[in-house]
């Protein structure tokens, strides 16, 4: 078992996909329910959201190939916009985001929120012997905050209630 309390499948992903990048020395942040997993947050996961340069794509596509789903390709679901590759590594749904293009829509859907130029002050966190670059508990809650659905809710209080616990060690 693993500290994150994490499906074994889960865990693996994570673990390969890190070590992907750092072979290719990728710059990345994880976010989404699995940042806010990371802060604290016990809900289901959905998939392992992460935070690469566009450039990067083409880095690491010898070594991801065969287990992509979609992608990469610009998509636009109403709520987010940008260019992502949607993984599946043995049962896993990795999802990569380019930073560059990302935006989010506000929550009342009338206008674009540029996700980041940039990396926005990335937590490092060892999880399980596993160094992680996470996306900073501030700009995580912020973000989520424009999301629709209870489950954003869930991570924004544990978030919030981790950051105030790291705060007072």
């Amino acid at each position: 078992m693993n500290s994150l309390d994490l499906a074994p499948h889960t865990f693996e992903a994570l673990r390969w996909f890190v070590r992907v990048l750092e072979r290719h020395h990728v710059r990345y942040q994880i976010a989404g329910g699995f940042a806010a997993r990371i802060y604290g947050s016990r809900r289901k996961l959905n998939d392992i959201d992460f935070d690469i340069s566009e450039h990067d794509f083409a880095v690491i596509m010898p070594e991801i190939a065969s287990y992509i789903k979609e992608g990469p390709e610009h998509l636009n679901d109403g709520k987010w916009d940008g260019v992502f590759v949607l993984l599946n590594y043995k049962g896993q749904e990795i999802d990569i985001g380019a930073i560059e293009t990302m935006r989010i829509s506000n929550k009342s859907r009338t206008a674009w929120i540029p996700y980041s130029t940039e990396y926005v002050n990335p937590v490092e966190r060892e999880i399980d012997g596993l160094r992680l670059s996470v996306l900073s508990p501030g700009t995580l809650a912020a973000y989520k905050r424009e999301l629709d659905g209870d489950h954003q809710l869930v991570d924004i209080e544990a978030i919030q209630k981790g950051a105030a616990q790291t705060n007072h060690e």
